[in-house]
C-alpha cells in the first residue's frame, strides 16, 4: 500500500477513535493484531479483542493527533489523548503488512510542570 494510502488510513483512523466510531476504527488493524501498552505490561491478542477493551472503557475520552510519520510498514503517530478532561500525550508505533496493523505498541506520558533549571531556554508550547 501506497504511503499516501496508509496515511489517510491512520487519519481516518484517528478521526473515528475521535468519535468513539468504534467499528471504524478498528477496521485499520489485521484480524491477527497485537496491541501492546509496556507501562501496564498488557498485550491484547486480536482485532476483536482490542476493540472489545476499548468499548469497555469507561472515561470520556478525546484523540487530537499532533502529527503522524512513518514511511513503508511503520508509522508513529503523537497524540493528545484526553480521559475524562485530563490530557495524557501518547506515542503509537503501528507496524503495517499489507496495509494492515499486524502490531501496535502505545506509550503514554503524563504532562508535568516545566523545570525552572531550563527556564531561560525554554517557550512555551501553548
Amino acid at each position: 500500500m501506497a504511503d499516501d494510502n496508509l496515511r489517510a488510513a491512520l487519519e481516518a483512523h484517528w478521526a473515528s477513535s475521535d468519535m468513539n466510531d468504534f467499528d471504524a476504527e478498528h477496521q485499520i488493524y489485521r484480524t491477527d493484531a497485537v496491541l501492546e501498552y509496556p507501562q501496564s505490561g498488557e498485550r491484547i491478542r486480536g482485532r476483536d479483542s482490542i476493540q472489545a477493551s476499548r468499548e469497555a472503557q469507561p472515561n470520556a475520552k478525546r484523540f487530537t493527533v499532533r502529527r503522524i510519520l512513518g514511511g513503508g510498514d511503520l508509522w508513529i503517530s503523537e497524540l493528545v489523548l484526553t480521559y475524562d478532561g485530563q490530557p495524557s500525550y501518547v506515542v503509537s508505533i503501528m507496524e503495517f503488512v499489507d496495509g494492515e496493523v499486524v502490531r501496535e505498541t502505545q506509550y503514554f506520558g503524563d504532562p508535568f510542570s516545566p523545570g525552572p533549571s531550563r527556564a531561560q531556554w525554554v517557550e512555551s508550547m501553548e
